[in-house]
């Protein structure tokens, strides 16, 4: 059985059960039935249901955001933005699916004797694998794209989340999704995980990359594709130039949404010599007036860690960069006093290689800030790591802070701000660089990764043989003239 707990209290929500390996094939294999109806659907009736699922979710807003709060120990200004994100993410493929899936002609090998069509084809049922952090995103968000592709869905959620995903599921078919089109199996993550991509022809993972590279491998067994988000270490640079007050007010949002608990968060900070004790002195003050609470609605800045495991983590990263020589500037205790897995927002300095917080993601409201003297030595440190989800640069001048941009080896890098512009910038991909994942979401890519590529070419007139009577010799002339006439005409 799964006992679900909420993190503000530790009292158990509800309780669930786990669902067997027979239950697993059989969710697929119903998915698999359903899936050529679902495809064959037209596009604009599945885009509908989408929009409606959309209506739903702004009409229903209050009851989602009280289950993130209480089953994943968000803030409520944490929980809307899931619910902002698949509403944007709604609307943007519903409108632009129609462009991205119509099949589309090609010149052929040799102009108006052969034509070539692109179609986009499904590749049938899609397993998404998602975490604790963000649920309603990670799984409708995912989701959708799929759905709209035309396969059809079987999520696992993190057992930790599994009522928002169920909540999902039941909203979805309530605005019209046919049965079994998209369907929640529950479970431990290493055992459930494992039996739904043993049976789907794709998988979406986020997760760790310590789990993604599992997942990569048994995808690679079975030969079938797989996108992940995996782990970060993400940098912000606080240029010479920066308001340090602007400065530090995008870090604090940067680093303590969803109390860290957020894959492009930001771990780690570079600032410039000249303003870097102006910036600190703000970054400080503000983070230590963040308000921790439990309470159901407005009115707290940062919740819960999801678990005691999270909240050790932080405890274990801080502790150790302690023993080290590293000093704490603001908080740096788990905070019982307020609920069992608060950890008070905190900020280390003189964080040297060699701690544990250094290099590993601690995924929790731990940050550490280092003074740099250049922008050079800022994007080498930056760079400096196995990473490469997300970034930032903070800066008065945007061309010179763009041009930092673009030095640092991350999948999304923001300029004055920490992660919402990138991620809420729907129609441009996001993903990560390095060990932090394969493939993208968002985007064109974010829908077209759940299609398969399919090339019909037909032959008018003639054929690509030798006429009768001709040698191989004269007709391969004859094609090598006609294909550097065509690039003397400018043809492609």
């Amino acid at each position: 059985m799964i006992t679900v707990r909420s993190p503000f209290s530790g009292e158990v929500i509800d309780t669930l059960a786990d669902s067997s390996r027979e239950e697993v094939q059989a969710s697929v294999a119903r998915s698999r039935a359903v899936q050529p109806a679902w495809a064959a659907m037209s596009l604009r009736d599945r885009a509908a249901i989408i929009l409606s699922f959309h209506d739903l979710l702004v009409q229903r807003r209050q009851e989602i955001l009280d289950l993130l709060q209480r089953e994943a120990g968000k803030s409520r200004r944490d929980a809307m933005e899931e619910v902002l994100d698949v509403l944007v993410t709604a609307r943007h493929y519903s409108r632009d699916a129609s462009r991205l899936l119509s099949s589309r002609r090609v010149r052929g090998v040799i102009p108006l004797a052969v034509s070539a069509e692109i179609r986009r084809i499904p590749w049938g049922v899609v397993g998404v694998v998602a975490p604790w952090n963000y649920p309603l995103t990670l799984t409708a968000s995912d989701a959708i794209p799929a759905l709209l592709a035309g396969n059809t869905v079987v999520v696992k959620p993190d057992d930790r989340t599994s009522l928002t995903a169920l909540w999902v599921r039941d909203v979805m078919a309530e605005a019209g999704l046919p049965r079994d089109v998209l369907q929640v199996v529950l479970g431990a993550g290493d055992v459930v995980g494992p039996w739904l991509i043993d049976e789907v022809d794709y998988v979406m993972f986020t997760g760790s990359t310590r789990v993604g590279r599992i997942v990569a491998a048994q995808c690679g067994e079975r030969l079938i594709p797989c996108s992940m988000e995996l782990g970060g270490k993400n940098a912000m640079i606080i240029r010479a130039d920066a308001d340090p007050e602007r400065a530090a007010e995008i870090a604090v949002r940067a680093c303590f949404s969803n109390a860290g608990q957020l894959c492009i968060s930001m771990e780690r900070i570079y600032v410039n010599v000249d303003v870097h004790d102006a910036f600190l002195a703000a970054f400080v003050r503000r983070t230590r007036a963040l308000r921790l609470g439990t309470q159901i609605g407005w009115g707290s800045d940062m919740g819960s860690l999801i678990s005691e495991d999270q909240v050790a983590r932080a405890r274990r990263h801080v502790d150790d960069a302690v023993s080290r020589g590293a000093k704490v500037l603001a908080g740096g205790h788990a905070r019982p006093d307020i609920g069992p897995w608060f950890f008070e927002p905190t900020i280390l300095a003189n964080v040297t290689e060699g701690m544990e917080v250094c290099d590993e993601e601690t995924f929790g409201p731990v940050v550490a800030v280092h003074p740099v003297h250049s922008d050079d030595e800022a994007v080498r440190l930056a760079n400096d790591t196995e990473y490469g989800l997300n970034a930032a640069v903070i800066g008065r001048d945007r061309r010179a802070a763009q041009a930092v941009a673009r030095r640092l080896r991350a999948g999304t890098v923001n300029v004055n701000e920490g992660y919402a512009a990138a991620w809420g910038s729907i129609r441009a991909p996001m993903g990560g660089m390095g060990q932090s994942g394969l493939g993208r979401r968002h985007g064109d890519e974010g829908l077209l990764k759940y299609t398969q590529a399919q090339t019909v070419a037909t032959q008018r007139v003639l054929g690509l043989g030798a006429p009768a009577g001709w040698s191989d010799e004269r007709w391969a002339s004859t094609l090598l003239a006609a294909v550097t006439t065509m690039k003397r005409i400018g043809l492609k």
